[in-house]
């Protein structure tokens, strides 16, 4: 009988104990190259950092490493499990960043639920990384974390369950707009689920320009002024306030009702076949929810949408952080950005959205695959040439210099 995904995942982590270890990059073959790697040598990196503390990022690892901060309270579809068994997603986050963006990056599993202790602690940890992806925080308090340390740190911080998420989601909705022949401006957009993914789904979306975007709630259309059995968020409440200016209200299935583009990010199997006939014309939908989407594509295509994705591996125009984080954190790191902002992540965007040509574009094909040796480097560029324009880099370089180092790195690391 063959093993099962999870038992042959299983087996994978326990053979190797994890994913990860750690490597020399120097030589230690003799006396002389202790003394240089080591005392008394290092003593002189030491003393020209002292005076210049950015030349840290020159002359150590930290220039190259990102920290990857959890306390474990909301991990994949696993809930609030803590910090020891969220190690083994934190781990896989840091295998993809080394081999999609040759971006260096270790676990950070930090038992510390209290948000202002968590940030003390992601603060005072600062001087050894040159970014800091937080991952897996429950919401509303994850916001309040990243708002909190991108205040106080002079490092990018970039919560990738919002940010890279946001990012893949609306590049793949640009690319099937373009397929599809509609204008993001005036094209219909559901969301439905307003927590941290779609939230940010939503605050990109008004971003690129949507104007004609509902957020869905659990008890109905998020518009300002509208009541809900939970109290909204300072982010819902925002966004309250910039989406949904007719105020039309209902649940999802009457919300859905002739919309050009249904984004999931909610429950399984919530898109029914009679709510995505009710769409309008070559619809798109994409159902994000994990490892069970909103709708599964085969479920979503025999309902007459037009362009369907998942988060699935195992099916067509897949959305995955992975053709984000990877290539934004390589940019931002490459030009010592103090920041990953808005104009940073629209950049983003657009690079991934614009990698698939336009004769290219096909109903199973808007989105790049995971394994597109593009993504990365584009990703790269354009997310430093975005640092550089809206001054938050340290350094200047080409951004083309940038792609083309990246090219480099991963072929580097893949060879």
């Amino acid at each position: 009988m063959m093993a099962t995904l999870g038992e042959e995942s299983l087996k994978l982590h326990l053979e190797h104990h994890g994913k990860l270890e750690m490597n020399c990059k120097v030589p230690l073959r003799n006396g002389h190259d202790l003394a240089v790697a080591y005392t008394p040598g290092v003593a002189e990196p030491c003393k020209v950092i002292k005076p210049n503390k950015d030349l840290s990022f020159e002359y150590t690892c930290r220039g190259n490493m990102v920290g990857i901060c959890t306390d474990g309270t909301r991990v994949l579809g696993l809930g609030n499990i803590g910090p020891e068994a969220a190690m083994p997603v934190m781990e896989g986050k840091a295998v993809l960043f080394k081999s999609f963006g040759d971006v260096d990056a270790i676990p950070v599993c930090i038992d510390e639920k209290d948000p202002d202790k968590f940030v003390a602690i992601v603060r005072a940890l600062q001087p050894s990384f040159a970014g800091i992806n937080l991952e897996d925080i429950s919401s509303p308090k994850c916001y309040d974390i990243e708002d909190k340390l991108k205040k106080i740190c002079d490092i990018p911080i970039f919560h990738d369950d919002q940010h890279g998420t946001a990012i893949a989601c609306v590049s793949a909705v640009m690319g099937a707009l373009r397929f599809v022949k509609k204008d993001i401006k005036t094209a219909k957009i559901v969301v439905n689920g307003s927590g941290a993914a779609g939230s940010a789904i939503g605050r990109l979306l008004v971003s690129m320009g949507a104007e004609n975007l509902i957020m869905m709630l659990h008890d109905g259309a998020l518009y300002d002024g509208c009541k809900s059995h939970k109290p909204l968020d300072r982010i819902q409440l925002a966004l309250a306030k910039v989406t949904n200016k007719k105020k039309v209200q209902g649940q999802l299935a009457d919300i859905a009702k002739g919309a050009d583009v249904l984004i999931g990010v909610s429950a399984p199997g919530v898109f029914t076949p009679e709510i995505m006939k009710s769409m309008a014309k070559d619809a798109v939908v994409f159902g994000l929810a994990n490892p069970v989407p909103e709708a599964m594509y085969d479920v979503a295509k025999a309902a007459g949408v037009r362009v369907a994705g998942t988060g699935r591996s195992d099916s067509p125009n897949q959305v995955n952080n992975v053709n984000v984080f990877p290539g934004v954190f390589r940019g931002a790191i490459d030009v010592r950005a103090r920041e990953i902002n808005e104009a940073m992540k629209v950049a983003a965007t657009k690079a991934i959205a614009n990698l698939i040509a336009d004769e290219d574009l096909r109903e199973d094909y808007v989105v790049p695959e995971a394994f597109d040796k593009r993504v990365a480097p584009a990703v790269a560029a354009a997310v430093a040439k975005a640092a550089i324009e809206t001054g938050v880099a340290r350094v200047k370089i080409d951004p083309e210099v940038v792609r083309a180092n990246t090219l480099k790195r991963l072929a580097a690391h893949h060879r």
